[in-house]
């Protein structure tokens, strides 16, 4: 059994019984970044054999853990936070599972998808997820202009360090989208910043953006 379990975007509290429960049963547990799960893992007191599986090995790793798997290993698969294969590793892992005819399982947990938009306050009876935006300039403004354009709300994920140049072209394109910047959700300093692309372009230009960013785009009338 292969199970994919969410982990806690931030807030340690959010882990559900149900993950702790397939954590302490496993076998292996597979990492996105070992360093990064070990603390989290110790703070569960889960003590378990764990495996780095990232978007430069996955492809590698991937036949391995379903050989594993088929000899009869419970392998529990996490990531840095959230839900594994969202814009995270897995995906590869859950194809493999699907044609090798393998028996898997995806808890339901954590996501900064869901609660940025519900926290954003923009309609939520449809939306749209573009994942990262792409470091490209031509191809960010190139998504940016598509979602304006959107009858749903749209959703990417940022970089702080690229906000403010993803601003800058809402700013220079379409000053008056209504904008909504989630900021380190679940954790203590978290924020939602709502307002125009100008006023937010204006407001992060004097105030470094920090931390994790799910970043919104309002669908208009």
């Amino acid at each position: 059994m292969i199970s994919f379990v969410p982990t806690p975007i931030g807030n340690r509290g959010d882990i559900t019984l149900r993950a702790i429960e397939v954590l302490q049963e496993a076998d292996l547990i597979t990492c996105e970044d070992t360093r990064h799960s070990r603390p989290l893992l110790e703070h569960l007191g889960v003590s378990k054999p764990v495996m780095a599986l990232h978007e430069h090995n996955e492809a590698r790793k991937t036949p391995e853990l379903v050989e594993k798997a088929q000899q009869g290993l419970n392998i529990a698969v996490i990531t840095d936070a959230g839900m594994p294969a969202i814009s995270d590793p897995g995906y590869r892992l859950m194809q493999a599972c699907i044609q090798n005819e393998l028996e898997y399982t995806v808890l339901p947990g954590p996501s900064a998808v869901l609660t940025a938009l519900v926290g954003s306050g923009f309609p939520i009876h449809a939306f749209y997820f573009g994942g990262f935006l792409s470091v490209k300039k031509g191809k960010r403004t190139k998504a940016l202009l598509a979602a304006a354009e959107s009858e749903h709300t749209s959703i990417f994920f940022e970089s702080p360090h690229r906000l403010l140049s993803t601003l800058e072209i809402l700013n220079n394109e379409l000053p008056e989208q209504r904008v909504c910047v989630a900021r380190e959700l679940t954790k203590k300093f978290e924020t939602y910043h709502r307002g125009t692309s100008s006023e937010l372009f204006e407001y992060f230009t004097i105030h470094k953006a920090k931390g994790e960013i799910v970043m919104l785009l309002a669908p208009n009338p």
